[in-house]
C-alpha cells in the first residue's frame, strides 16, 4: 500500500507498507523532508512496522516519537504527518490530481443564492453528478453570514446591520460570522468527495484543503500561514477563516472568506463581538483582528482572484466550468424553502 501527504507549508511525506495478520509490515518512510540524524529514518520504519492496522494518527505519531533519538530534528514534517500518510495508505485515499477538477467563477448572485449553491453543489459532488469543483463567489448585496450554530441575537446588531446596508443570512457550516461587504471580500468554496480527505483528522483536513491558497498568497508576496483550527493569517494579522460541512452522501463543503478591504468600525457596529472573543485573540480592538489583502498586496481584488484560479489550475490541472441552469434552479428552490425563511435564520435565536 502507498500513501502520500503534503504537509501544509511543509514537505511531502510518502509511505509504503504491507499488511500482514492485521498489522503493518515492511514499512518504509520517504519524502523531501529533512531529518537529523540519518539513522533516525530506520528507527521510524521499525517503530511503525508491527502496529495494528487500526492504530489512529495519534497512536502512530506516539510510536514515532518514542523511537526518535534524543535531539532528533524533523524539518518540514511531524510525527503526525507520518500518521496521516499511513492512514491514507490504509484507506487507499486519492490525491488532488486523481480527480478531474472544475473551476467556476460565474456572474454575481445574492448571498442567499451563494449559500444555496454551496449545498446543492456539495450534494451533487457527493452523488457523483458533478466533478469536484472550486467556485469563486461573486455577490451583488452586502451581507453578514452567520455560522450554522451561532445565535442571531448574540452575533448581530440588527440596527447596525440595517444602518450600513447589510442583510443577515445563515450558512450550513459552523464557525463564526463573516462580514461580506460587496467587492470587499474574496470567498471561495471547494466541493470535494470525502475520499480526498480520508485518513485525516478533521483539523488536518482544514489545512490540507487550503494549502493551495497559501501558495497563491505567497506568490503575491503575502507570507500566509495556517493557524489551527481554521484561520489564514500573516505576520501582519488575520486574513480570513474557513469552515466545513460534511454531507451523509460523501460530499464535503470547504469554504473560506478572506478580507480584501474592510472598515473595522463598521464591523464593530454590525457584529456583536464580545470582549471574551477579542481577549482570546490577544487584541484589544475588533478593528485590528482582520488585515485586508488590499493593503498587503496593493492589487485589485480581481487580480487576486485571477492568481487564485491560476494557482489552483496549475497545481491540479483544473478546467474552466460553469453552473448549469438546473443547478441554479435547484438552488433557487432551496433559497425559497430554506435560506430566505425566518425559521432558518432564527433557528438559533
Amino acid at each position: 500500500m502507498h500513501g502520500e501527504y503534503k504537509v501544509p507549508g511543509g514537505k511531502l511525506v510518502v509511505v509504503d507498507l504491507e499488511v500482514q495478520g492485521g498489522r503493518i509490515a515492511d514499512f518504509r518512510l520517504a519524502g523531501d523532508f529533512f531529518l537529523e540524524p540519518d539513522d533516525a529514518l530506520p528507527l521510524i520504519d521499525a517503530a511503525v512496522s508491527g502496529l495494528p492496522v487500526e492504530t489512529d494518527v495519534a497512536g502512530i505519531a506516539a510510536a514515532v516519537r518514542r523511537a526518535l533519538p534524543e535531539g532528533a530534528q524533523l524539518l518540514g514534517f511531524t510525527p503526525e504527518a507520518v500518521g496521516t500518510a499511513v492512514r491514507r495508505a490504509l484507506v487507499t485515499a486519492p490525491g488532488w490530481r486523481d480527480f478531474d477538477w472544475e473551476v467556476v467563477h460565474d456572474a454575481p448572485v445574492s448571498p442567499r443564492m451563494n449559500l444555496a449553491l454551496d449545498e446543492v453543489l456539495t450534494e451533487r459532488v457527493g452523488d457523483g453528478r458533478r466533478r469536484p469543483t472550486l467556485r469563486l463567489w461573486e455577490w451583488n448585496e452586502s451581507a453578514v453570514v452567520i455560522g450554522s450554530f451561532q445565535s442571531y441575537r448574540n452575533e448581530v446588531d440588527p440596527e447596525g446591520a440595517k444602518r450600513h446596508g447589510f442583510d443577515v443570512v445563515r450558512r450550513i457550516s459552523g464557525g463564526g460570522a463573516m462580514l461580506m461587504a460587496a467587492n470587499s471580500i474574496v470567498t471561495y468554496s471547494l466541493y470535494v468527495p470525502a475520499s480526498l480527505v480520508a485518513g485525516m483528522t478533521f483539523a488536518d483536513s482544514y489545512a490540507f484543503l487550503d494549502d493551495w491558497v497559501l501558495q497563491a498568497l505567497r506568490s503575491l508576496g503575502v507570507e500566509a500561514v495556517y493557524q489551527p483550527l481554521n484561520d489564514i493569517a500573516s505576520s501582519e494579522g488575520k486574513i480570513g477563516g474557513a469552515a466545513q460541512k460534511r454531507l451523509a452522501n460523501g460530499g464535503v463543503l470547504h469554504h473560506a472568506t478572506l478580507s480584501y478591504d474592510m472598515d473595522g468600525q463598521v464591523m464593530t457596529e454590525v457584529l456583536r463581538i464580545g470582549r471574551e472573543k477579542l481577549s482570546d485573540k490577544g487584541t484589544a480592538s475588533a478593528a485590528k483582528r482582520v488585515d485586508p489583502l488590499r493593503r498587503q498586496t496593493g492589487l485589485p481584488r480581481e487580480a487576486i482572484i485571477d492568481r487564485f484560479i491560476e494557482t489552483f489550475t496549475t497545481l491540479y490541472g483544473a478546467q474552466p466550468g460553469t453552473i448549469s441552469e438546473e443547478e441554479y434552479a435547484a438552488a433557487q428552490a432551496l433559497v425559497d424553502s430554506k435560506f430566505a425563511t425566518s425559521a432558518w435564520l432564527h433557528r438559533v435565536p
